[in-house]
């Protein structure tokens, strides 16, 4: 067999643990999933499983990467990265095992020798971009008003979407997408804030 053709494969059996792994942790959550659970599921060993990664960080690191890649082809509203936002968290909370890793190995990578570090650090600089645009382009049409700071507040719902995932996982009354539509709609002036 060819270098390429063992490469290829390569690339498909990762494709195949990480798809995989979205499924296990999806059902099972991040502390009911095993590594040899995983790795049986795609018919390796563990040592198998991590030959395919650096580490069992990377792989978890890797694992949110490939979670965001499909519910960005899933959710995606073209022009509204708050509504594909909000329709992400309403998703995640079929699947909270996910939500779970997500904020365990978000924690974790705050640590700048974490392997999932620059993970993160691409990941929220993209979203804060993503969003401000979105924000500017409201603002220009007049939903929102002009003298808000566009990349502040991007930083500011990226900050209560992380945060709502995380009381969601205490008590999952609060429910994570209605409270960012909410203060959306309070920043837009559909729903206005009595104060006394």
């Amino acid at each position: 067999m060819t270098g390429r053709g063992r490469y290829a494969k390569g690339v498909a059996k990762r494709e195949e643990i990480l798809r995989t792994a979205l499924e296990v942790f999806s059902r099972q959550g991040y502390r009911g999933s095993s590594l040899r659970e995983l790795a049986a599921a795609v018919n390796l060993s563990q040592a198998g499983l991590l030959h395919y990664f650096d580490s069992k960080e990377e792989l978890f690191a890797e694992i949110l990467r490939k979670r965001d890649e499909l519910d960005d082809e899933a959710y995606t509203a073209p022009g509204d990265a708050l509504g594909t936002m909000v329709a992400v968290m309403r998703h995640n909370a079929e699947v909270p095992g996910l939500v779970k890793l997500y904020t365990t190995i978000s924690a974790a990578a705050t640590e700048p020798d974490h392997p999932a570090h620059p993970f993160f650090v691409r990941r929220y600089e993209e979203m804060r971009q993503i969003l401000a645009e979105s924000i500017r382009t409201k603002q220009e049409s007049g939903e929102l008003d002009t003298k808000l700071d566009a990349e502040k507040l991007a930083a500011i719902m990226l900050a209560v979407a992380d945060g709502m995932q995380l009381q969601w996982q205490f008590d999952s009354r609060h429910g994570m997408a209605d409270h960012v539509e909410y203060l959306w709609s309070v920043l837009t002036g559909v729903e206005k804030l009595i104060t006394r």
